[in-house]
């Protein structure tokens, strides 16, 4: 009698679910009316620059805290208008993860993530911001062999030639296609998606953000009170041009030159691209707003990253809360 009750209550399960418009397995299906905007962050002085803000603001507030799978989840209102903010964790695994546990459990339906960066344009300081348009995983590689009979060459996998004739291909067509060239034994690559509406997995050499997002980052950028460091120096907002996401922590002056020569990246960092893969997936819309915590390898000595993270993201913050203002300000039009 017992499994028969088990087997009873399965069926009668799967018929209410099917009922309410949603498959018998996968991730809840949401309202269109029930829509709200994450607020992500990948550590703690970043969640906590955020949290801080909104402690400040009479019109922010967390109602409801929310732990799953060891992720707490905070949920509230900003202006009225519904939000969650959580971390995502540090690194390209974490985020991806994070990020997709988030999209199946809340109705997400805009992304807006702010933590710190290394910079690679030699243009920025600490505590400047950076909003990519696109973002690039740095460190997808293939690592060779040298040729014993040809110094200074490598021994490439068979497919990987094949792999370069695209690369030379898509260069003729995309201005935004990386300028591929090996870094000593390490050749690029790229990562291959699978998406509803693909027959087949297909390389992605980048993801670009939402332009509606991107737009209102603009906006942003321009109605924000000046942001300045606590020295009183005010920073630089840069919108555009490429971010690079990898499991690295990039610290090397070399392998900076090497992305700007390759990626034309503005900063590089561990999370942003895995957020925008997701979201691109998913259907989500996203932006990233970066703000510089060191130079990524091209300083005297030891990285300052320590020194600058909280700094940064609290220059970081504030573009962000500028930016949530343009979103409510866009949805009341």
């Amino acid at each position: 009698m017992k499994i028969a009750n088990v087997m009873l209550w399965l069926t009668l399960s799967v018929f209410a679910t099917l009922a309410n418009g949603q498959s018998e397995y996968g991730p809840r299906v949401f309202p269109e009316d029930q829509k709200w905007t994450a607020i992500v962050a990948a550590y703690a002085p970043e969640i906590e620059a955020i949290d801080a803000a909104f402690e400040q603001l009479d019109h922010a507030s967390i109602s409801e805290v929310v732990t799953i799978k060891g992720v707490k989840y905070q949920l509230g209102t900003y202006k009225d208008e519904p939000v969650i903010i959580f971390t995502t964790g540090i690194s390209v695994s974490n985020a991806a993860m994070t990020m997709q546990m988030a999209l199946d459990y809340f109705p997400i339906n805009k992304v807006v993530m702010m933590g710190v960066a290394g910079a690679i344009n030699p243009e920025f300081s600490p505590g400047d911001i950076a909003i990519a348009e696109r973002w690039y995983f740095h460190d997808e590689s293939v690592y060779v062999n040298p040729n014993p009979d040809k110094p200074g060459q490598y021994i490439l996998p068979a497919y990987y030639e094949q792999t370069q004739k695209a690369f030379t291909q898509r260069s003729k067509v995309d201005p935004h296609a990386p300028a591929y060239k090996n870094f000593d034994f390490m050749f690029p690559r790229e990562v291959s998606i699978v998406k509803e509406g693909l027959t087949t997995p297909t390389a992605m050499p980048y993801f670009s953000v939402s332009k509606n997002l991107f737009e209102l980052a603009k906006q942003a950028s321009i109605n924000v009170a000046p942001i300045t460091m606590p020295s009183g120096k005010p920073i630089q907002i840069k919108l555009g041009g490429n971010g690079v996401t990898g499991s690295v922590f990039a610290d090397s002056a070399k392998y900076r030159i090497w992305l700007q020569e390759v990626y034309n990246a503005q900063v590089t960092e561990m999370e942003s691209a895995a957020v925008g893969q997701v979201c691109y997936i998913n259907d989500v819309d996203w932006i990233i707003i970066r703000s510089v915590s060191d130079l990524a390898g091209a300083q005297k000595g030891q990285n300052e990253e320590n020194v600058f993270e909280a700094i940064a993201s609290g220059t970081g913050t504030k573009l962000l809360i500028a930016l949530l203002d343009e979103i409510v300000k866009s949805k009341a039009h």
